[in-house]
């Protein structure tokens, strides 16, 4: 993803934020510095401990077959099913042989530019906190638990490890033109919604959305109403996209050879410049120039999605 980022850039500094980007405010907690790293991961009770294990154990039920290999051999590398909420410094330790990434605590969800940084050195931020049994199926903000199981163990593959940092060195071009909502897009929908078609007809989720909660792992791979894709970047990034709710549509890479390599070879200046500032696509639609594997009946979303009660089929 080279032509993404500025070359003069020097990522070992946290870069100022200028004032005519357009960034959702986030007010900082006043224990924490510019860069909203905690001085210490959370020390997790029992119940917190249990609460991990049986996420851990609820997704493990329904992830075999239907969960990217890469992610399956992740959770194995890392042992996260070894009980309890992983401690990051070890957990970092690992990683780090595996890949040169760590695992570092926020107290929430982060500004862009200092998440962009913290990718850009290789470092995942991850909540500091997991959610209760009161919202055990489901959390609007990321907790430990989606982005240490959800994420974590894909930063095992050299590949995609690369793509993450590539990432966020990516960040600040996009600022420069403004376009966090087209960047956010394909993170949306590669390293949160993210499908790969790993033989003919065997395509599995490795996004981290899909593979932290249970329904939306078999919904992704196997219902009738998503929309499947091929991914194309320059379509992906036009697409408007679902927070609170299951997909419309999904995009599906190759490989992830194949992700890195549509995102190294675009020229993203030119794009940048071509794109307006909302969304040109509806998340539902289907148009002339995609690869279709699955063209969705639209059936969940049709009949109102979550707050319907409507069946994800």
């Amino acid at each position: 993803m080279a032509t993404l980022a500025e070359p003069e850039q020097d990522f070992t500094r946290l870069p100022n934020l200028p004032e005519d980007v357009f960034t959702a405010p986030l007010k900082k907690p006043e224990h924490v510095g510019d860069d909203w790293l905690e001085p210490k991961q959370t020390e997790y009770d029992s119940e917190d401990d249990a609460i991990w294990d049986d996420l851990f154990a609820r997704q493990m039920s329904v992830l075999p077959g239907r969960a990217a290999t890469a992610f399956m051999e992740g959770t194995e590398k890392l042992d996260l099913g070894r009980g309890g909420v992983p401690e990051f410094g070890k957990l970092s330790e690992e990683l780090d042989k595996l890949t040169g990434w760590s695992v570092v605590p926020v107290p929430m969800l982060i500004p862009d530019h200092v998440f962009f940084w913290h990718l850009a050195n290789r470092r995942f931020p991850a909540g500091n906190f997991i959610r209760t049994r009161e919202t055990f199926d489901y959390i609007q903000e990321p907790d430990v638990f989606h982005d240490v199981f959800g994420h974590v163990p894909m930063l095992t593959d050299p590949v995609y490890a690369d793509y993450m940092q590539e990432y966020g060195r990516a960040g600040w071009k996009a600022m420069r033109y403004n376009r966090l909502k087209a960047l956010g897009a394909l993170y949306w929908y590669t390293v949160e919604f993210g499908l790969i078609q790993e033989a003919p007809g065997d395509i599995r989720a490795y996004g981290a959305g899909i593979l932290s909660g249970p329904t939306e792992v078999v919904y992704s791979v196997e219902a009738k109403s998503p929309n499947r894709i091929m991914l194309n970047v320059d379509r992906v990034m036009r697409t408007d996209y679902v927070i609170s709710d299951l997909q419309p549509t999904y995009f599906v890479i190759e490989s992830f050879e194949d992700l890195y390599r549509q995102t190294v070879e675009r020229d993203f200046d030119k794009l940048y410049r071509d794109l307006g500032p909302g969304f040109t696509y509806a998340n539902t639609a289907v148009i002339d120039v995609d690869y279709v594997v699955n063209r969705g009946t639209l059936e969940y979303t049709l009949r109102g999605g979550r707050g319907s009660g409507a069946k994800p089929v």
